[in-house]
């Protein structure tokens, strides 16, 4: 069966060019112009994966997001953005976003993208992300400098407090806690968790560690994702 995708774009032009290039790379595509569309159909016929643009008139793609994520609903998202600022694509994140795409985009980074997060949510699709042999997702909670973590329930927490995260943070801790201490190179985090290196100049890593960051802090408390510059990032706790 063909995997569906659920496309929201108020841009004729890039909503018809869209929906003739995944429909050609074997997807089944329901186009619709707006956020209320885009609620209405995929709580009639639940999605693969949403391909939603942020900026659209009425309910937008970030509305989207949060109405989705409230009702419990973890169907990967991939936001299509005119916005370049770190701060505009944080909201993204912080509304239940799983990835995004900055416009304009090039098509084969857009099917790069929908592949890393069906393959994350449909393991049929392709090989699952590599963990450590010593520590598989299964093997229950995990802990490391202060953070505790349990992975089959997709929880966790530091000290006492639970924190809030969306998939692509808690795949993204999970792998830094996993490996405490250990120095991990920018093409080994993006290979681990996307499933595909999006080269130097992707902004995307370093979005989701800033994000992350802020949801770690503890007033008081130290730092645990330090940056390596150059090289990548680590976890501890100086």
């Amino acid at each position: 069966m063909p995997q569906t995708v659920l496309l929201a774009e108020d841009d004729r032009a890039i909503r018809h060019a869209l929906e003739r290039a995944l429909t050609l790379e074997g997807y089944q595509v329901t186009a619709v112009t707006d956020g209320v569309e885009a609620l209405a159909q995929a709580h009639k016929t639940p999605p693969d994966v949403l391909l939603l643009d942020v900026m659209m008139p009425g309910i937008d793609g970030l509305q989207v997001c949060r109405v989705l994520r409230a009702e419990g609903d973890r169907t990967p998202i991939l936001m299509l953005t005119a916005l370049v600022e770190t701060a505009d694509r944080i909201a993204g994140l912080d509304a239940g976003a799983d990835d995004y795409v900055v416009k304009p985009f090039d098509v084969e980074e857009v099917f790069a993208r929908l592949r890393a997060l069906l393959r994350r949510t449909n393991p049929e699709t392709g090989a699952v992300i590599d963990v450590p042999k010593e520590a598989p997702p299964s093997s229950g909670q995990i802990e490391a400098a202060g953070l505790r973590m349990d992975v089959q329930a997709r929880r966790a927490w530091r000290g006492g407090r639970e924190l809030e995260l969306t998939r692509t943070e808690f795949e993204l801790l999970e792998l830094l806690v996993r490996n405490a201490g250990i120095v991990l190179d920018h093409s080994t985090i993006y290979d681990r968790i996307w499933g595909y290196d999006f080269g130097p100049g992707s902004k995307n890593l370093a979005v989701y560690v800033g994000y992350l960051r802020r949801k770690l802090e503890e007033p008081g408390a130290p730092a645990l994702i330090h940056t390596v510059r150059g090289v990548g990032y680590v976890l501890r706790e100086d």
